[in-house]
């Protein structure tokens, strides 16, 4: 069996040039998988922005919808884990193509390896500002509030929210303590899983202890990397345009 992972791709919905060209990479990358994978497990941070209206969707997103529903339409599973940035799902993904959506762990078995998957924003570090900001995005009022404005004006506020995420700059010292959380709470997954996939902090990484392996697929805003599970080997990958 061969599964690709990948993150934080932070697709958005409005572009520019650097932006176009993530974009078309992303794509290429989404060729890829459609030709050569049995499974594809999108580990948050897809979507830069995502939410779903009763009868609209957002049109910047067409072209990555499409792919994503050729690559089901060609017999791929496809799982797609909550991220910071990807969370408010309305059933669309599901029912319109095909996905299987986690809200926050994905736990499966692949040719004899116990798998764990999360995006990893709440097991970076102690950060219970960060923690209580989760809390009440994720709430139902707050979505049922947030999808009774108007799509525009929704996505605007949306959009600054998310720069906002995105444009925080952390002291090193802050960063460093975060990828420890990651990799402490990788140790702690690994108590009963082979291997963990975590995500969120764009650092792509393979990590082998005495008890199984952390990986990390990295990002597609600077390092354009993805994992490779075939047969039980685990690779960290570069996309390379063909």
């Amino acid at each position: 069996m061969k599964v690709y992972i990948a993150s934080d791709m932070h697709y958005r919905f409005v572009e520019d040039e650097e932006i176009s060209e993530r974009h078309r990479k992303v794509l290429g990358f989404l060729d890829i998988v459609k030709e050569d994978a049995d499974m594809l497990i999108l580990n948050g941070d897809i979507f830069d922005l995502w939410c779903v209206w009763d009868t609209v969707i957002i049109k910047g997103y067409f072209q990555l919808l499409r792919k994503l529903a050729d690559i089901t339409d060609a017999g791929c599973k496809v799982v797609f884990i909550a991220g910071n940035h990807d969370f408010w799902f309305s059933g669309f993904l599901e029912k319109e193509l095909g996905f299987q959506i986690e809200s926050n762990v994905y736990r499966t078995e692949i040719d004899g390896k116990k798998i764990i998957a999360t995006h990893g924003d709440i097991y970076t570090a102690s950060d219970n500002r960060y923690k209580l900001f989760r809390m009440i995005v994720r709430n139902r009022l707050v979505k049922m509030i947030f999808k009774l404005l108007h799509p525009d004006f929704a996505l605007k506020l949306g959009m600054l929210m998310s720069r906002s995420s995105r444009n925080v700059k952390h002291p090193k010292e802050l960063e460093i303590r975060k990828e420890n959380g990651l990799k402490y709470s990788a140790q702690q997954f690994l108590k009963e899983c082979d291997i963990v996939f975590f995500a969120h902090s764009h650092k792509p990484v393979i990590m082998e202890y005495n008890s199984g392996i952390y990986a990390n697929s990295g990002d597609w805003v600077k390092h354009q990397t993805y994992l490779v599970l075939e047969n039980g080997n685990l690779k960290l990958q570069t996309y390379k345009e063909r």
